[in-house]
């Protein structure tokens, strides 16, 4: 143990430890260093520069701070994580005598219903893309094809981006994906989804792959320069949409599953076969979304039962 070290010295380490000793995935190091780095310069702010001077006082001062400036509980629960492991981690290779995180709780996130879009939301979406697409835009009929099949499919952005054009059976409406832990399953879609890939797969692709020697040849979608295109892409490509609704929540292409998954259980689909066709290892994950269906139905009911 030094009673010099500074704190910028010491998270350092740390995050070497836990990309090359722990093995840990870098967009896991990376929530780390982010988190770090804004210790550091609260910790800094407050003249404390040197990790034994860490206490479990500026560790509950810099989480307060955090919750006074409005940030999410998810966040603050995941900043307290981040610095419990940074502490443990020093305290266990002697840097520190002991560990003034072990004591630092962690708030508790409020349970928050996944954001669902209404079926009417969906198709004035979709009718938007597919007036745009008909000019036969590349990118619009890329971005037609996207929405259509996260919707139809149910998918993560993962395995859409992952999806080679060999993975498609446009006559038995499938895609096969792979999911979390490597497991594969192949799911179904319909109609629309196949009419706004045909169209995608042979107006659109064309055009954006000739732009470039080095466009991937088996990436079913393909971003603007020809590479296959990447989770921030697709991203970008959603919250573009969801911007223009009403409601609250996340933006991102995630809300597409939320929102067939829901959509399937309201009109009478069993949840083992919701669960299935979303590749949910646990029936319980599924079930979320008969909250979300409740939910709806109260709100309803709320609005709609004259004695409500």
């Amino acid at each position: 143990m030094t009673d010099h070290e500074r704190l910028t010295v010491a998270v350092d380490a740390f995050l070497g430890h836990a990309r090359h000793a722990r093995g840990l995935s870098e967009q896991t190091v990376r929530a780390y260093a982010n988190d770090l780095e804004q210790f550091v310069a609260f910790a800094t702010e407050r003249g404390v520069e040197l990790l034994p001077d860490v206490g479990l006082e500026l560790l509950r001062d810099w989480l307060w701070d955090a919750d006074h400036r409005g940030l999410a509980r998810s966040t603050i629960a995941r900043r307290s994580s981040s610095v419990r492991a940074f502490t443990r981690w020093a305290s266990e290779a002697g840097r520190i005598s002991n560990d003034p995180g072990v004591r630092l709780r962690a708030p508790k996130g409020a349970a928050h219903l996944p954001r669902v879009v209404s079926s009417e939301q969906v198709r004035t979406m979709l009718d938007g893309l597919a007036a745009r697409a008909s000019s036969d835009d590349p990118g619009a009929l890329r971005d037609l094809a996207v929405v259509e099949l996260l919707y139809a499919a149910a998918i993560r952005v993962s395995e859409l981006v992952g999806i080679d054009v060999r993975h498609l059976d446009r006559e038995r409406l499938t895609v096969r994906v792979l999911g979390k832990g490597g497991r594969e399953r192949v799911v179904p879609f319909g109609v629309p989804a196949r009419d706004a890939l045909e169209a995608w797969l042979e107006r659109g692709r064309p055009v954006i792959a000739a732009r470039t020697e080095a466009a991937d040849p088996d990436a079913l979608f393909l971003g603007d320069r020809g590479a296959r295109l990447g989770v921030r892409g697709a991203y970008r490509i959603v919250a573009r949409l969801l911007a223009d609704l009403p409601g609250e929540g996340p933006s991102g292409p995630h809300t597409f599953r939320h929102t067939a998954a829901t959509h399937l259980l309201d009109g009478g689909a069993d949840l083992r076969a919701v669960q299935e066709l979303l590749g949910h290892a646990s029936l319980g994950t599924t079930q979320i979304y008969t909250h979300v269906s409740s939910a709806r139905l109260r709100e309803v009911y709320r609005t709609a039962h004259p004695r409500a």
